[in-house]
Formats: C-alpha cells, structure tokens, sequence
C-alpha cells in the first residue's frame, strides 16, 4: 500500500507504544477521509514480527511528523 497524499501523524515526542502509535494514526486516518485504511493498517500491523516491522507498516500510510 503505498500512496502519496498520505496524512502527517504526529509521532515524534509521544508516547513510543505500539498501540498508542496505533491509535494515533487510525484517528489521522479517519480525521482524513481514509477510514478504510485504519482496519487495514491495524491488521497489518498486529500480523507483524517486530516493533520496527510494525513501524514500517504505518509510515506506509502516515507522514511522521
């Protein structure tokens, strides 16, 4: 999945769990119109191997900020 517009998600100098990061990012999905993407993205990310796989996964929807 990858896109271009993706929405900017604030991550950098929040809490680093997984599902708070998680949480974060389906609610900048949904504030954006992408409400599609936040079961998707969820489920890819909990089918992971690891915290920086899963880190993967999300940017391929998000933009950090």
């Amino acid at each position: 999945m990858k896109e271009s517009n993706k929405p900017t998600c604030k991550l950098v100098g929040k809490d680093g769990n997984i599902f708070s990061i998680l949480g974060r990012v389906g609610r900048t999905l949904k504030e954006n119109g992408k409400t599609e993407q936040v079961k998707e993205v969820s489920e890819r990310v909990m089918a992971s191997g690891s915290y920086g796989e899963a880190l993967q996964i999300i940017m391929e929807y998000v933009e950090a900020e």
